[in-house]
């Protein structure tokens, strides 16, 4: 992997620079700061609100079925669209959105490596012209792919049995802090890990210099090297569940394990729980 290998999850920023108006296509921005969006953007890319747009705006949960279709088709995208995510920090919630088009049956997505992080380092353009597409009619086919998502009780069986990657901050996975330092704390009444998990913050599989993943090999060592191997069932989860989406790619799309779960209810939902087993 690097800036110059596209692989079937990731197009690079040059291909992206040459293809982003290509018939068929739709660029989607997703970012932790929404007004980022409104400041400037790849030309031609929709911008999705990551708190109105891709959760519940009632129970705490990802967004309902009806509403991601309603997103998409006001964004012009019909199931035959090839959705291209990309956003700031990394991409945290250009990743989650993929997880959760991947969740409801929507294949034809990739993610741009780098996001807008590399974009911005090689010096490319912005626009504030806010694109206007005409709405189409979008219907999800089929059940939602459960084999990706995990649930609290589900991960109760697991302690001891599958891979779990806690990739919150070290300062969040020894209970020193209930969410990131920039970020307000949402909900959790303990703080701690899961019996077994592993910590292997998010940021760990990304160049601090351009925000593009390591090298397939690098990801490996990195993964692999804490016991976290291909061979057996992997969830990952974070505070509310964007950042082990962004795991949940790294080893589910890059490296191709079989078996991985995002815990999307993460430590909200862990250390809010009643007599479930904390570690510190």
């Amino acid at each position: 992997m690097s800036s110059q290998t596209q692989t079937k999850a990731l197009v690079t920023t040059e291909w992206l620079a040459e293809h982003a108006e290509d018939k068929g296509i739709r660029l989607v921005e997703v970012d932790v700061d929404p007004s980022v969006y409104e400041k400037g953007h790849i030309e031609g890319a929709v911008g999705w609100n990551w708190k109105r747009d891709l959760q519940d705006q009632v129970a705490r949960d990802v967004a309902p079925k009806d509403a991601l279709e309603h997103l998409l088709g006001r964004s012009g995208i019909t199931p035959d669209t090839h959705i291209v995510l990309y956003g700031d920090n990394n991409n945290w919630f250009a990743a989650y959105a993929y997880w959760a088009l991947k969740y409801y049956g929507h294949d034809k997505v990739q993610l741009v490596d780098g996001g807008r992080v590399k974009w911005e380092k090689e010096g490319r353009p912005y626009s504030t012209d806010v694109p206007v597409y005409s709405s189409a009619s979008y219907h999800f086919h089929g059940s939602s792919n459960e084999k990706i998502r995990a649930y609290r009780d589900h991960v109760l069986s697991q302690i001891g049995k599958a891979g779990l990657v806690d990739v919150r901050s070290p300062k969040e996975y020894t209970g020193e802090l209930l969410a990131p330092e920039n970020l307000p704390q949402e909900g959790a009444q303990r703080g701690g890990h899961i019996p077994t998990a592993v910590s292997i913050p998010w940021g760990t599989a990304v160049n601090t210099e351009n925000g593009a993943f390591k090298t397939v090999d690098e990801l490996k060592d990195i993964y692999g090297g804490n016991g976290i191997t291909p061979n057996k069932e992997v969830i990952a989860y974070c505070r509310i569940g964007e950042r082990s989406a962004h795991t949940w790619f790294v080893l589910h799309e890059l490296l191709g394990y079989p078996d991985v779960k995002n815990y999307d209810g993460s430590w909200t939902e862990w250390g809010s729980s009643i007599r479930v087993p904390i570690e510190r």
